[in-house]
């Protein structure tokens, strides 16, 4: 099992855009890939940064691909972009729990 953390710049006055596209399919089309949301803030210093931190099962590499390559996803993906690109920036970390860590 491996935890990512995400974080992405939205481009301004595209952050609720991008909320909107994690709820209504982002977050559900993650589960199909073994994907799970464990949690979603906005920096409370910068209002266009969303971080995201995700449980994997399996292979994360294969995750995505297989995230990426959904027909749901491009549907989706293209729909919301279709005024101008939601994020500006996307950065991943990927983690690994300590011993005395509740996850």
């Amino acid at each position: 099992m491996k935890f990512e953390l995400r974080t992405y710049v939205a481009n301004p006055g595209k952050m609720s855009d991008l909320l909107k596209r994690f709820e209504n399919y982002t977050d559900r089309i993650f589960k199909r890939y073994g994907m799970e949301s464990l949690g979603y803030w906005i920096s409370a210093e910068d209002s266009n940064i969303l971080v995201y931190i995700i449980k994997h099962q399996g292979s994360p590499e294969i995750n995505w691909k297989n995230f990426l390559d959904d027909t749901e996803w491009k549907e989706a993906f293209e729909k919301s972009e279709k005024n101008g690109s939601l994020v500006n920036s996307i950065t991943s970390q990927f983690l690994s729990s300590v011993d005395f860590s509740s996850l």
